[in-house]
């Protein structure tokens, strides 16, 4: 009996889609945790989030003339910290815009960045995609030695490989860098082994303070195949007295009620307030400043400061409108007057009762 010649090459192609649906399982995979699937992670509310609308988006500016961003920077007035003051605090709490999504919090003599972004673009190549079109509020050289690195996820405006290096590199050893599950190995293709990595509501304590990571409504995708096989989140931080809780990226859902409810409330949110326009477009996976001012409510914070806005420009919204729409929606909510505020880059809140 002949053996049909097509017989091996099926036989081939049948073990390279094993091998390729081996490649695809997620390590990760708890089938009694509903955010894990076995090729990743999703969302609670929403589930699977990958959004697939970018060219129809990008279709849309142009027939609509959307002007692009400006050829020069921003004038955005900056305040100027006191660089020599921030190295030298060990006492007081302090949280300092940088730009976008990056904060520095001084807490319990810790000092800590979230979402360090240093590079000229939010980009995976330096000579193309979303160019920084305002000067960070501290300038790298000028940063404190940073004791622990908060990582939402691994978008390009939220994790730059060049800033990370920078990190691992800095006088005085490396910061911890805390991250969601599946991002440990891209640092240690960096050589960077400083990490621990985390699912949502896992907590680690590090430096007398405590860790802890909560889901946020997102994505993670950094090559044209790895959609969601990383772990986005939020981070609630806090010491014996003084907390507070980083949203990253996020659109909003029920998570942070629940947030509110886990740990009763924050002296700080920093939490964001622009990309977010389209609304068809960015609903699921950015707030806008009316939602922005719901979380500020739902995880029950004291004070909040409005990031992600003013550095990059990622979406339609003008670079200078989350701030004017945040006060309007703060006002319209009826917080206090300064409860929930956009700073200048590089401005800071001083939190002095707190250790």
């Amino acid at each position: 009996m002949k053996t049909s010649p097509r017989r091996p090459l099926l036989f081939v192609a049948l073990i390279l889609l094993a091998a390729a649906c081996a490649a695809a399982t997620n390590a990760y995979y708890n089938r009694d945790k509903p955010h894990h699937t076995p090729e990743g992670f999703r969302n609670n509310d929403i589930g699977v989030l990958d959004p697939k609308g970018f060219w129809t988006w990008q279709a849309e500016r142009i027939r609509a003339g959307v002007p692009k961003p400006p050829a020069n920077n921003y004038q955005f007035p900056q305040a100027k910290p006191d660089v020599a003051w921030l190295k030298a605090n060990r006492t007081e709490t302090t949280a300092t815009w940088i730009g976008h999504a990056t904060t520095l919090v001084q807490v319990n003599g810790v000092n800590i960045l979230t979402d360090p972004h240093f590079g000229d673009r939010a980009s995976p190549v330096g000579f193309a995609g979303p160019k920084r079109l305002v000067p960070a509020g501290i300038a790298f050289e000028d940063l404190p030695h940073i004791d622990a690195v908060l990582i939402s996820h691994n978008h390009y405006d939220h994790l730059d490989i060049g800033t990370v290096k920078r990190l691992a590199a800095q006088a005085g050893g490396a910061p911890k860098f805390f991250v969601g599950l599946g991002l440990k190995a891209w640092f240690a293709d960096l050589g960077i082994d400083n990490v621990t990595e985390m699912d949502w509501w896992d907590k680690s304590s590090y430096m007398g303070l405590e860790f802890n990571f909560t889901p946020v409504q997102h994505w993670s995708k950094r090559t044209l195949t790895d959609a969601n096989r990383t772990l986005w989140g939020g981070w609630l931080v806090k010491s014996p007295r003084f907390s507070f809780f980083f949203a990253g990226d996020t659109g909003y859902s029920k998570d942070f009620a629940e947030i509110g409810r886990r740990f009763g409330g924050v002296d700080l949110g920093l939490i964001p307030i622009g990309a977010y326009a389209p609304r068809w477009f960015m609903h699921d996976q950015h707030v806008d400043p009316a939602q922005s001012v719901m979380i500020h409510r739902d995880v029950h914070a004291k004070k909040s400061i409005g990031i992600h806005w003013g550095t990059f420009e990622l979406t339609d919204e003008s670079l200078d409108e989350p701030p004017k729409k945040l006060a309007e929606e703060a006002k319209k909510a009826g917080l206090p007057e300064n409860e929930f505020v956009a700073l200048m880059h590089g401005g800071m809140l001083r939190f002095p009762s707190a250790p």
